[in-house]
C-alpha cells in the first residue's frame, strides 16, 4: 500500500493522499478533545430535541468515535460509499446519537440535521440505518449482531485483497448475547487481523451493573480465548485511544479487542455513572446545564 503524507507545519493535522482520496486527520490532542466536546454537544442536542434517546451510552463512546473518525479511519465524507474506506459497525445501535453527531461534525450531513433526530420525516432514525444515512456502514439495533456483520466485512476485505480495516463497537451489556461469542470464535478462526473490536466497558446497562444482571467478566480472558489480541485502556484518554489503534494496526494473524474502560454519561456531571440516564432525555433545565458544562452552545 502506497500512502504519501504531507505534514502541516502547525502539526494540528495531517493530510493523507490515500488511493486517490485526500483525507484530513487531526493529530493535535487538544483539538481532538475539543472535537469530542462538540460530539457530546450534538448528542445532547439530539436527545433533547427528540425528547427521546440514550444519552448515557452515547456519551461514553464519544472520545472513541472522535479518534476513529478524525484521527484513525480512512474515510471520505464526500464519498460515503468509497469502496476502500475503513468501516465502522456500531453494534450497540441505541447509541446512534453518538455516531450521528460524529458523522455530522465530520461533514457527512449538517450539524443542524441533528435536531431532527427521531423525527417523523428525519433520516436520523433511533437506530443506525445504512440505507438512508450517509456514513452508516451497517444497520444495527438488535443487540449482539454487529460483530457477525463486521466479520463478514473483514472476510470480504481479505478475499478482495483490500487494505481497509473494520471497527466494531460493542456494549459491555450487549456481550451478554450469545451470538457475540459465536462471532468472536469466527473472528479468531479466520485470523481477521483487519478487524478491531472495541468494548465500551462502562459497567452499566438498562437494569443496573452488568455484573449483577448477567456477569460477562472477565471480558479480556473471554476474547483472548477466542484468539484476540487484548488491549486495555482508559476509554476517555485520547492519547491512549490513539496508541491502542496504532498497536492494533500492527498486529498480524489475529483480531484485536480493545477493552475501553469508560464512564456512562461521561462529560455531564449529573449523568455520569447514573444508570437512570441509560435511556432518558434531559428537561430544559438539565439541557441548559449539560450544554454549559460542555462549553456552551457553538
Amino acid at each position: 500500500m502506497s500512502v504519501s503524507i504531507l505534514r502541516i507545519i502547525c502539526q494540528k493535522f495531517v493530510i493523507i493522499f490515500y488511493k486517490g482520496v485526500v483525507i484530513l486527520k487531526i493529530t493535535n490532542i487538544n483539538e481532538l478533545q475539543e472535537k469530542a466536546k462538540e460530539v457530546r454537544r450534538g448528542i445532547i442536542e439530539e436527545i433533547y430535541s427528540a425528547n427521546s434517546g440514550h444519552p448515557g451510552g452515547s456519551l461514553s463512546i464519544a472520545d472513541i468515535l472522535t479518534v476513529l473518525y478524525f484521527n484513525e479511519m480512512n474515510v471520505d465524507e464526500k464519498n460515503p460509499n468509497w469502496e476502500d474506506r475503513d468501516r465502522l459497525v456500531l453494534s450497540k445501535g441505541h447509541a446512534s446519537p453518538a455516531l450521528y453527531s460524529t458523522l455530522a461534525n465530520r461533514g457527512y450531513f449538517t450539524v443542524e440535521d441533528l435536531k431532527t433526530f427521531r423525527g417523523i420525516n428525519s433520516k436520523l432514525q433511533g437506530h443506525p440505518d445504512m440505507k438512508h444515512i450517509p456514513g452508516v456502514d451497517m444497520t444495527t439495533g438488535s443487540l449482539g449482531q454487529g460483530l457477525s456483520a463486521a466479520n463478514g466485512m473483514a472476510i470480504a476485505g481479505k478475499i478482495d485483497n483490500k487494505n481497509y480495516r473494520v471497527y466494531c463497537i460493542l456494549g459491555d451489556g450487549e456481550i451478554e448475547e450469545g451470538q457475540v461469542w459465536e462471532a468472536a470464535m469466527t473472528s479468531g478462526k479466520y485470523k481477521l487481523d483487519n478487524l478491531c473490536v472495541i468494548v465500551d466497558n462502562n459497567n452499566l446497562q438498562i437494569d443496573g451493573e452488568i455484573s449483577d444482571v448477567m456477569n460477562p467478566y472477565p471480558i479480556d480472558e473471554k476474547f483472548k480465548a477466542s484468539g484476540f489480541k487484548i488491549i486495555c485502556i482508559d476509554g476517555h484518554n485520547i492519547e491512549k485511544i490513539i496508541s491502542a489503534f496504532e498497536v492494533a494496526k500492527n498486529v498480524k494473524e489475529q483480531p484485536v479487542c480493545i477493552i475501553a474502560k469508560t464512564i456512562k454519561g461521561k462529560g455531564i456531571s449529573f449523568m455520569e455513572n447514573q444508570v437512570g440516564w441509560h435511556g432518558k432525555a434531559p428537561n430544559e433545565e438539565q439541557y441548559n446545564q449539560a450544554i454549559k458544562e460542555l462549553g456552551g452552545a457553538k
